[in-house]
């Protein structure tokens, strides 16, 4: 098969993140005050890690524990989880 004629497929851009600006990463809890999806309870649902570059690491509780990283971090993770202020952060160090 001749693969002259196929587009190259164009990968998503990723946007860096700042350089290492803190010594530690810190660690962090997912509070949810308000169940909007009806999925994951509220309380804390996950813990999680900001790492010094700003990605974050996130392992999801309950019957089927998930890690996710966003490589956005923590204003990446709350546009999606955050439930227009339903769910917070509450820092576990400085």
């Amino acid at each position: 098969m001749n693969n002259t004629c196929e587009r190259p497929v164009a990968l998503p851009r990723r946007r860096h993140l700042m350089v290492a600006g803190r010594s530690a990463p810190r660690c962090f809890q997912l509070v949810r005050h308000i169940d909007v999806s009806g999925i994951s309870g509220t309380g804390i649902v996950a813990e999680g890690v900001e790492w010094s570059d700003g990605t974050v690491a996130l392992r999801w509780k309950g019957r089927h524990p998930t890690t996710t990283v966003w490589q956005d971090g923590l204003d990446a993770l709350l546009a999606v989880h955050g439930h227009n202020g339903a769910t917070t952060i509450r820092w576990l160090n400085p």
